[in-house]
Formats: structure tokens, C-alpha cells, sequence
């Protein structure tokens, strides 16, 4: 009986498994919203969210897990932000270390400026997990459009985000 239900358990996780790697979310062209978030750490985000605000598919910038030793105007050499956007637009986050307190940073930025729709930018595999956080800490008013930049994960990548995933969820279902 043991084995059974242990074998049902690793056909679950692995089927769970190959729909997470093979439906990665996706980029989303156009569209309005109050604002965009994106949430360092992977590839193409930050030009992803400079992009959607460059072309009024939003109206402010919340760069979320920013180093706290890059000073804004380093940001806006490196990326190549006019000043006057810089000072308008672009807040830099420098609270968060990780996922959680990306969203929780994010939360307070939004609910600061009374936002009613978000556009998330992070990178294809990361999305859901980045969303499912921010979900959590957003009230229910409030619009999220998941805006994946979509990559080449590794297979370990797919592993430990599926992984890291599957955990979060558990937790909150525990209410932890």
C-alpha cells in the first residue's frame, strides 16, 4: 500500500513537473496598466520594464531587489534612461532580497500610489511563483498582468524553481 501511494505522489510531482517546464508563461505585448514591476535578477527584466513604460503601457517603474550600492544614476547610465524619465518614473527598490520581500516591497509601492493595475515583469520561469507572492500581499483590486521574458532555463533551473514552487504553496496553505 506504501508503495502505491508513494508511487502515486512521484507520478503527481513529476507530471506537476513537466507541465510547470513545458507552459512557462510568456511576454505580453501591449496593453495598459498604473504601473510596472520587475524584479531583478534574471536577464532582459530590467529592459523588459523600461520598454513597457517607454512605450505608455504603463506609467511608473518600480525596479524591486535593486543592489544597494548602485546609486540611480548608475542605474540610468547603465541602461540608458534620459534623466527626465529617471525623475518622473523609475522608483529603485532597495529593500527586498528575494521573492517575498519583492513582493512585500511591491505591495507597499503600489498601495503608497493607490495603483489599481501592475504589469509583473520577471523572467518565464520564475513567473509563477513571483506572481503567486504577490497575489498573496496585493488587495483584491488590484490588476496583475504577468509579463514573462522568456529564457533558456536549465533543466537544474526548472528543478529548483518547480521545487521552490511547490514549497511556497505548501507553506501558504498552512497558513505559514
Amino acid at each position: 500500500m506504501i508503495r502505491r501511494i508513494l508511487s502515486f505522489v512521484v507520478l503527481v510531482w513529476l507530471l506537476g513537473f513537466v507541465w510547470f517546464a513545458v507552459a512557462l508563461s510568456g511576454p505580453v505585448e501591449g496593453g495598459k496598466s498604473d504601473a510596472v514591476v520587475v524584479l531583478t535578477g534574471g536577464g532582459g527584466r530590467i529592459g523588459r520594464g523600461l520598454e513597457a513604460l517607454q512605450k505608455g503601457w504603463a506609467k511608473r517603474l518600480l525596479v524591486s531587489g535593486v543592489d544597494r550600492e548602485v546609486r540611480p544614476r548608475e542605474f540610468a547610465h547603465e541602461y540608458k534612461v534620459p534623466p527626465a524619465l529617471m525623475a518622473c518614473c523609475v522608483t529603485l527598490g532597495f529593500q527586498s532580497v528575494d521573492t517575498r520581500s519583492n513582493a512585500s516591497e511591491t505591495a507597499d509601492w503600489i498601495a503608497s500610489h493607490k495603483f489599481r493595475s501592475v504589469r509583473l515583469v520577471t523572467t518565464d520561469w520564475h513567473m509563477r511563483r513571483a506572481a503567486m507572492e504577490l497575489s498573496a500581499q496585493l488587495p483584491g483590486h488590484v490588476e496583475l498582468i504577468r509579463d514573462a521574458v522568456p529564457s533558456q532555463p536549465t533543466f537544474r533551473t526548472l528543478f529548483l524553481e518547480y521545487n521552490k514552487l511547490l514549497a511556497r504553496s505548501v507553506q501558504r496553505l498552512a497558513g505559514m
